[in-house]
């Protein structure tokens, strides 16, 4: 789960694995496999950058 905010500043969780797509319109517009979307405050870079973070944590990964 990655936590963002949406435009109106409130904080939502997000379940990472259900994201389908990024884009940039230009606030950030996130897509769920189930059709969903979510506009938010965080850049495509940083959302990218969370679900990353989560993915390596669920599954043990480690930066050297």
């Amino acid at each position: 789960m990655i936590t963002v905010r949406r435009l109106n500043d409130r904080t939502v969780v997000v379940n990472a694995e259900l994201i389908k797509m990024i884009e940039s319109t230009p606030d950030t517009l996130i897509t769920l496999i189930n059709g969903d979307t979510l506009m938010v405050r965080e850049s495509v870079e940083e959302v990218v950058e969370k679900a990353v973070d989560y993915a390596r944590k669920v599954r043990g990964f480690q930066v050297v």
